[in-house]
């Protein structure tokens, strides 16, 4: 049985939270929680963490899961949707700005 939980649209760069994500791959659900503590990138480890702890909630209070032997199974930052904008820039051109979203998904088992 396993435990999933998702958050979507969250406004850190995708490779950014990619690097947080190896780090916490096939680890036990106490030590990943330990790592996103002391991770230094704060905004990317904070969204994981929060992911990570509605999973163990998922798995405690709907699956009747014990806390003590779960484990990440699997966990994915995937890139989502681009949010657009321009700047105006020299000359009368527009320069474009784009802020990167994230999809992350962990599933505890």
């Amino acid at each position: 049985m396993e435990a999933r939980a998702t958050a979507k649209y969250l406004r850190v760069s995708p490779l950014k939270a990619k690097r947080v994500v190896d780090l916490i791959r096939g680890k036990n659900l106490q030590d990943a929680k330990n790592i996103l503590e002391f991770t230094s990138n704060n905004k990317a480890s904070h969204f994981i963490s929060k992911v990570v702890n509605s999973a163990a909630a998922n798995a405690e209070n709907n699956h009747k899961m014990n806390l003590d032997k779960l484990y990440v199974y699997r966990v994915s930052a995937d890139q989502g949707k681009m949010m657009r904008r321009f700047k105006a820039g020299s000359m009368g051109r527009a320069n474009p700005i784009i802020h990167r979203t994230t999809h992350i998904t962990v599933v505890l088992k």
